[in-house]
């Protein structure tokens, strides 16, 4: 849940206080796009279709299902918000990048994601400092990913909330462009 927590540090770090329903659901949706990219990952890697008895077919076509799946609920929680173009771009950088691969690439933009879902929720554009630090985060965590409470920092807040800079926190006026 490494994701989804992270989703939700990143908005207190950014001043959200609480969690509310839609950041709940923000969080939820970077997990389940996720959980269903990191298993197509593990299908294309393990190829467990190629077996010479077809009664092992079934789980790994329930396991494709239930990747996209994932996805698409991790996109219908998105849809509506900020992040849903940062969403996107983790797909098609899957896509691109980590089709076959072996490296933490998906784990890096989920990561960067989730720094986006959390500072929209507060009405912020991410800041540059907090996506590269929840991009290292990434990084040194590794794969699999493991718990939230192993992976992130126990003052990952105080970090982040160290990166942002009081221009990035400030909202634009009423008559900027």
């Amino acid at each position: 849940m490494t994701p989804g927590a992270l989703t939700l540090f990143a908005a207190r770090a950014c001043g959200v206080t609480g969690v509310s329903a839609e950041l709940a659901e923000r969080a939820a949706g970077v997990q389940l796009v996720y959980e269903g990219l990191r298993l197509t990952r593990d299908l294309v890697l393990d190829e467990p279709w190629v077996t010479e008895d077809e009664s092992e077919d079934l789980p790994a076509d329930l396991d494709v299902v239930a990747a996209d799946v994932l996805v698409a609920k991790g996109f219908r929680l998105l849809a509506e918000t900020e992040a849903s173009a940062a969403a996107v771009d983790v797909v098609r950088t899957f896509g691109r990048e980590h089709s076959g691969s072996d490296d933490a690439t998906l784990e890096v933009t989920v990561f960067e994601l989730a720094a986006e879902a959390g500072a929209s929720a507060a009405d912020r554009t991410t800041p540059l400092a907090l996506k590269q630090y929840t991009a290292g985060l990434a990084r040194a965590t590794g794969r699999p990913l493991p718990p939230a409470a192993d992976a992130l920092p126990e003052n990952v807040v105080d970090v982040m909330r160290r990166t942002i800079t009081p221009a990035d926190t400030a909202k634009p006026s009423a008559t900027d462009p």
